[in-house]
């Protein structure tokens, strides 16, 4: 893909960490992005309004099927190259049989549930050979998990690769290239402070990835690196 040329993203959930970082990033390669945030300002405002027209902001809570329908509507004649989904919570490193009911429920609806929604609702603005991508982690990864701890997180994100699966299943035929990211342990506000990379750091690599791999069939799951992460 020429860095000149005219791409369009929409990077969902990018008010701070991996989805800010990654917005910046595409930005800066010449796409035309749009971001979403659930609340305005901030430093993706900040960096909107320096970007010379790369960048715009939309608000959207991705779990709420009414303002996705309504940014869908305000999208209505877009096209993309690219749509990412990048959203997840963590709740803490309790084992399952502690986890409250409500936590389990908040969890999933975001980190699993609401993702495929939003590829739903907006995968009719991606153009055939464009790329639907969802930010996942090798810790969804039910064959490397061989060490303890957390359990809701992870069953979280092997909950998204599965829902993905089946999404890539029932739309086989549309053209699209499909991907789950492992981005790495990075220092996010999820990540926490002891992680060992930097956004800064992955971001670019998993762009590498992102444009490397557009226009190939299927679902594929793999790491910033663009090697395959075992499901």
């Amino acid at each position: 893909m020429s860095a000149t040329s005219d791409r369009h993203a929409l990077i969902i959930g990018a008010s701070r960490g991996l989805g800010l970082v990654l917005a910046n990033e595409l930005a800066r390669r010449g796409w035309q992005v749009i971001a979403t945030t659930r609340q305005g300002g901030g430093e993706l405002q900040a960096n909107a309004d320096s970007s010379n027209g790369r960048l715009r902001v939309e608000s959207l809570e991705m779990t709420s099927p009414d303002e996705l329908a309504a940014l869908r509507e305000r999208l209505a004649g877009s096209r993309l190259d690219l749509l990412f989904v990048n959203a997840a919570i963590d709740r803490g490193n309790l084992p399952v049989d502690e986890v409250p009911t409500d936590m389990f429920t908040e969890v999933m609806i975001t980190n699993a549930l609401s993702p495929l929604r939003a590829i739903e609702a907006l995968r009719g603005l991606v153009t055939p050979g464009g790329t639907v991508a969802i930010m996942s982690s090798d810790q969804g990864s039910i064959s490397l998990n061989t060490e303890d701890g957390y359990e809701l997180y992870k069953a979280s994100k092997a909950a998204l690769n599965q829902l993905m699966r089946s999404y890539a299943t029932r739309h086989a035929g549309d053209g699209q290239t499909k991907l789950l990211i492992d981005p790495g342990h990075n220092q996010t506000r999820l990540g926490g402070p002891g992680a060992p990379f930097l956004p800064e750091e992955s971001i670019p690599a998993v762009v590498d990835v992102l444009e490397a791999q557009a226009g190939a069939p299927g679902l594929q799951f793999l790491d910033r690196h663009g090697k395959t992460v075992p499901w």
